[in-house]
């Protein structure tokens, strides 16, 4: 059993120039064997999160949010896609003269794209809902990055000279050598054809459909992250991650009819051609449901518990703190902050919300805050959400109120954004 370069076109085997296979799929080290299938998912995997992080740290999120999400996301992912691969090509794992055992063997190839993203964002939603994060901007974070993860992934194939096209004397076609694995005369590997009148020649060049894929998913990466930044307010609510799904689906219907490997037909179509139009017309239906309905869809990007904002500073004076508790940040004369104290524990400390404490909002010539002293051996400030001593708008004159208590200093602020 022979693969043939005999000939002067494809119909006989022979092609001017082609794509080489590679001689090794795999490394032992030692005990230990790699296989490069495996560094290519392993690649993508750290690729899409190191841009996931990335893209998720400039909406606000938490670092090593995204890293978190992933251990889970990767580990069902790769449970749903073989899967996925078992169940949709069952016949090579089991019946007669099949060893059934061979299905859990990811490393030799078989991963269904259309199982991993499912259970994937399953692990992702799992998470997501334990720490309250929003679904919908997490999905916008990761959109663009999964098919750059399966843009690495794609040349596991090729490592395992699996999944090519048809026959071709393109000079982009890769070649594609008998599987000597388990025969020394070497056996077809599937989707390898006979030449025209052989019994025992093959077909050497095909169509690298791995090729096709790896590069339509890097061009949808790079216009997911156009989009993203394009239209942000448009794509919320897991629209971009809609589109991405459509996009995917559009490239691996013209791919997959390429394809010889062994498959299901139905209708005429491959079961990935039928599983593509499915999946599409799914994510279309969801894309525009979704547009109806932006404003419902969460926002929070931290944790419930990490809201950004309140902050717990020691108030102790120092011989240095010529100004008190808060510096004007606006235009003033003179801002005086509002003081009210109470009753503290045995240290002092300012609670300070989301503006700080006094901020300026306008201008004025002479702003006076209210100040009580409180009981207790210690001082303290306690500060709401604006800040004490806060100004909107602008005066003349201001005069607070000021009363002083039996036990305690009275305390003055000066509006400011920053705590000396």
């Amino acid at each position: 059993m022979t693969s043939s370069t005999d000939g002067g076109t494809a119909e006989t085997g022979r092609v001017l120039a082609a794509i080489p296979s590679p001689e090794v799929s795999s490394i032992s080290l030692g005990p230990l064997t790699i296989h490069f299938y495996a560094l290519c998912i392993l690649a993508g995997v750290i690729a899409a999160v190191y841009w996931s992080e990335r893209r998720w740290a400039a909406m606000g999120g938490e670092k090593g949010t995204i890293l978190d999400l992933a251990v889970p996301a990767v580990i069902l992912g790769l449970i749903g896609g073989r899967l996925y691969h078992v169940i949709s090509d069952y016949q090579l794992y089991f019946g007669p003269g099949k060893e059934p055992i061979r299905a859990l063997f990811i490393w030799e190839g078989g991963l269904g794209i259309w199982g991993a993203i499912p259970l994937g964002a399953l692990g992702v939603w799992w998470v997501a809902r334990l720490r309250g994060l929003s679904m919908s901007k997490l999905s916008f974070a990761i959109a663009p990055t999964i098919p750059l993860a399966q843009a690495f992934g794609r040349w596991g194939n090729y490592f395992n000279q699996e999944l090519f096209g048809a026959p071709t004397d393109l000079p982009w076609a890769v070649r594609i050598s008998l599987d000597y694995t388990y025969n020394s005369e070497g056996d077809p590997r599937p989707g390898m054809q006979l030449l025209p009148g052989s019994t025992t020649e093959y077909y050497t060049a095909y169509h690298p459909t791995f090729l096709y894929e790896s590069l339509w998913c890097l061009g949808l990466a790079v216009l997911l992250a156009w989009l993203g930044r394009r239209y942000e307010d448009q794509l919320a609510g897991g629209r971009l991650f809609a589109v991405y799904v459509m996009g995917y689906c559009v490239g691996r219907f013209w791919i997959e009819y390429l394809r010889v490997d062994p498959a299901h037909d139905i209708l005429g179509l491959r079961l990935n051609n039928w599983t593509s139009i499915l999946v599409f017309a799914g994510a279309l239906a969801y894309f525009l449901w979704a547009g109806r309905r932006l404003d419902s869809f969460s926002t929070r990007v931290l944790p419930v518990g990490h809201d950004a904002g309140t902050q717990v500073f020691d108030t102790a004076p120092s011989p240095s703190d010529e100004r008190g508790v808060g510096e004007s940040g606006g235009s003033s004369a003179d801002a005086g902050g509002e003081a009210a104290g109470v009753e503290g524990p045995s240290e002092e400390s300012v609670v300070v919300g989301e503006r700080g404490v006094g901020e300026s909002g306008g201008s004025s010539e002479d702003a006076g805050g209210e100040a009580a002293g409180g009981e207790g051996p210690e001082e303290s400030v306690v500060v709401g959400e604006r800040g004490a001593g806060e100004s909107g708008g602008s005066s003349e004159d201001a005069d607070g109120e000021a009363a002083g208590a039996t036990a305690g200093e009275a305390v003055r602020g000066e509006g400011s954004g920053q705590e000396k």
